[in-house]
């Protein structure tokens, strides 16, 4: 029987590699009550880690409730406050029939309430029945503290895509009071609930908690280091070889440093080379799982392109070809990038576009691995 390549859904146990340091650091933080920020690329095994930390923490004997979400369709700040404050009801409890109670018991003198047929039809447990105002928010805001000391268990808040807060119709605005609040809870009361905000838009969440340093001395930043090509590739050829195939360990870390160690792309190429071969993996194999996986990704490509100025693949093209010294006359003249001003905003467009980042060097650094090979070798033709 085959052995499953896993790439469609994120992995704990035998699947998770290559990040126990992050996994004990994570769990550390959380053990302490420290509120938490990751943001990386997407794809990079962010959501893994997270899961395999709390699955640690509970195989530890440990007991908390967890809340997880998404901010991925929430474009207001009356969404939020009731994906948030619903997703903790959810969490902090064992039974929708205690969701009335509850709502009236932590949420009675705002705005909130509980909708019976706005939770059958939606799952939503609160409902707002006027504007929100600052009142509704501090009471969301401080109702998983309020709850978990209640009950005498921890609680654990993931906000998935933080970056979509800036989306809503005053994120700064909305973040500020997030701020605000959550300093204010003092004592053994904070510590009963941590929030971990996670985000796979790099620059978004650079402005956010770098740039204009919201949660500043509130929040600890867990970052992901790359996972070594060695223990990618000894995990791949192991699991190649359950399957009853082989393949070269130079081909192996070849592949790795193709896609820069991203394990989601290397776990979606294996597959695709685990269903063409029937034996031995050759290199005209790889080659051929490589067509298909640009087949399925190129589309994707296609419309980042179609969506940038000819200036900004100006800038792209001298990113592809090593410049870093992008406002220098050579680099200006050689790319018809204009002027040091228009290279600035250039500059801004391509991480706004998540395409690039840059280091505090100002180093650049194209984001996703597989579209940095096809913009060089399909687009840009660079031998």
């Amino acid at each position: 029987m085959e052995t499953n390549i896993v790439y469609s859904k994120p992995v704990t146990g035998k699947n998770f590699i290559g990040r126990k340091n992050e996994s004990i650091i994570l769990g550390n933080l959380l053990r302490q009550g420290e509120n938490v920020v990751i943001y990386e690329a997407p794809k990079t095994g962010k959501t893994s880690l997270i899961q395999q930390t709390f699955f640690n923490m509970r195989t530890s004997g440990e007991m908390f409730s967890l809340a997880d979400f998404s901010l991925d369709n929430v474009r207001t700040s009356a969404d939020f406050m009731l994906r948030l404050g619903s997703e903790v009801l959810k969490a902090a409890t064992s039974s929708p029939e205690e969701y009335p109670g509850l709502v009236e018991r932590y949420l009675g003198g705002t705005h909130f309430v509980f909708d019976e047929d706005i939770f059958a039809a939606k799952g939503q447990v609160i409902s707002l029945n006027w504007d929100l105002d600052l009142n509704d928010m501090d009471a969301v805001i401080t109702l998983p503290y309020r709850m978990a000391e209640d009950s005498g268990q921890r609680i654990y808040i993931i906000i998935d895509e933080f970056q979509n807060v800036m989306l809503t119709e005053d994120g700064e605005k909305l973040l500020k009071t997030m701020e605000s609040i959550m300093k204010g809870v003092q004592g053994p009361q904070r510590k009963m609930a941590t929030f971990l905000f996670c985000g796979s838009r790099v620059n978004a969440m650079k402005f956010i908690f770098e740039q204009k340093r919201y949660f500043h001395r509130q929040i600890e930043r867990v970052k992901l280091s790359p996972i070594e090509d060695k223990t990618i590739a000894d995990a791949n050829i192991k699991m190649f070889l359950s399957n009853g195939k082989v393949i070269d360990r130079d081909l192996m870390l070849g592949t790795c440093r193709l896609f820069r160690n991203n394990v989601w792309y290397i776990n979606h190429f294996c597959a695709i080379c685990n269903g063409i071969a029937k034996g031995y993996i050759m290199e005209s194999m790889l080659e051929e799982a490589l067509s298909e996986m640009i087949a399925i990704h190129e589309p994707r490509f296609k419309a980042i392109m179609a969506d940038l100025t000819t200036f900004q693949i100006c800038l792209l093209r001298a990113i592809m070809d090593g410049y870093t010294k992008f406002s220098s006359a050579e680099v200006i003249e050689r790319y018809n990038l204009n002027s040091s001003a228009n290279v600035r905003r250039l500059k801004d467009a391509l991480c706004k576009k998540e395409i690039v980042t840059f280091s505090d060097r100002e180093d650049p650094e194209i984001l996703d691995p597989l579209f940095e090979y096809w913009v060089g070798k399909y687009f840009f033709e660079i031998q």
